[in-house]
């Protein structure tokens, strides 16, 4: 199919072709981006495209499939395979969040996201027919030795936002998962936590940004983003130029070379993260385990994914014995019965993590029709639907769900701000 005219509990939602915009634009706009374009206007001898995102991770393509969901042509550009890189490596950990209660921005960002998982999921699935594996599992945070006061302080946390959070103590704990290792002394069980597939997502994603005419052009790096009295007028490759009204950089680890051509200084480095994948059946637990930065995650075809490492070395995406071993011993130490598994893989991917744990969300300064959302670290998947979102409300320039101000690009001259403890 050519564009998309799906029924959403927000309103109906009209694509159109290519250069143009729905007749029924949103309140406040009126054919005009934040930037003050006409969308589909003539440009350098053509019509050019309404956005351009250069990234085609998930929070690429979930900003495209937003985009176009709402009436607007996409571009969307990206060095390599699409979804091929942190997008595909991670293991997909869906934490709870409830924006209605939450005062952190992040923590709102987070709950927003939260609540449109489960459409997003069955929009997918009904659009292309492949299932993401969203899955309701619950989630146990546990500790094997020592204090629990950090659990106490934990629960707290996620009560403050009216999450349910279940203390568990030893015998509660090994009655819900008894494959865990006896020694645990207390847990944390969050019920409402869920998991996603991550290679199926990113796939789903692709399929509806095709059916719905998205130009995709995937191995396509941008060389340089064409600046233009105070405005971008077109992303260089090396195929060309790629024109359009406004664009968006989401490319992960890879976006603070783009930005800083543009004047702004990010502080995005890549953070390499390695998982080991197991196979046993049956599995011996079902919810996701966690023990502080680590867990384990269990797929009902019998997979159980173990992560993950926190490396800053670059850009080497290469596996480690050492990690490898360290994160197999881990498994075992959580889920003794895990030592007759079968060892499938390995993998490893690039995280973009910003110097205060936080993303970049908003416009670029000094550029009219610049946007960025990068650096959400570990929580790329977990927070692409609400990014997406909120990148919509600033190209069409909609109210905001949320203040941009956490997420701006000049935060760390005005202050230094951390994600909220719990989370």
């Amino acid at each position: 199919m050519s564009r998309v005219s799906r029924e959403r509990r927000s309103g109906s939602c009209c694509g159109v072709s290519r250069g143009g915009f729905r007749a029924d634009m949103p309140q406040g706009g009126s054919g005009e981006g934040r930037g003050g374009l006409p969308f589909g206007m003539e440009h350098r001898g053509g019509s050019m495209t309404d956005v351009v995102v250069v990234g085609g991770g998930v929070i690429g393509l979930s900003i495209a499939w937003e985009l176009v969901r709402h009436g607007v042509s996409v571009k969307l550009l990206d060095q390599g395979a699409f979804g091929r890189e942190a997008s595909w490596a991670g293991a997909g950990i869906l934490p709870p969040g409830n924006p209605d209660s939450a005062s952190h921005p992040y923590d709102r960002l987070r709950g927003e996201s939260c609540r449109l998982w489960p459409e997003w999921s069955a929009e997918l699935l009904e659009l292309t027919g492949i299932d993401n594996g969203f899955l309701n599992c619950g989630g146990i945070e546990i500790r094997l030795a020592g204090s629990s006061d950090q659990l106490d302080d934990l629960a707290d946390a996620w009560r403050q936002e009216h999450i349910t959070a279940e203390r568990l103590d030893r015998n509660e704990l090994l009655e819900l998962e008894p494959a865990l290792n006896p020694s645990a002394v207390v847990g944390l069980r969050l019920p409402e936590k869920c998991q996603v597939r991550n290679p199926r997502h990113t796939k789903a994603l692709l399929a509806a940004l095709a059916s719905a005419g998205v130009e995709l052009l995937p191995g396509e790096p941008v060389t340089e983003l064409i600046h233009e009295n105070g405005r971008i007028v077109a992303a260089r490759t090396s195929n060309g130029e790629h024109v359009a009204g406004q664009f968006v950089v989401a490319a992960g680890a890879w976006s603070r070379r783009l930005l800083a051509a543009c004047g702004a200084d990010v502080t995005i480095e890549p953070v390499r993260g390695q998982i080991v994948l197991l196979e046993t059946q049956p599995l011996p637990f079902t919810h996701i385990i966690g023990l502080g930065a680590r867990y384990l995650v269990p797929r009902p075809d019998g997979r159980v994914l173990v992560g993950a490492t926190e490396e800053w070395v670059g850009y080497c995406k290469q596996n480690t014995a050492d990690a490898v071993a360290g994160l197999i011993r881990f498994a075992q130490d959580l889920v003794p019965g895990l030592a007759a598994a079968k060892f499938a893989d390995c993998w490893s991917g690039l995280r973009p993590g910003a110097g205060d744990g936080l993303p970049y969300l908003g416009p670029v300064p000094g550029n009219d029709n610049l946007f960025v959302a990068a650096g959400h670290f570990r929580a790329g998947v977990q927070l692409s639907p609400g990014t997406a979102v909120l990148i919509r409300q600033l190209v069409l320039g909609q109210d905001l769900m949320l203040p941009l101000e956490t997420f701006a690009c000049d935060r760390v001259e005005r202050t230094q701000e951390a994600i909220p403890s719990a989370h």
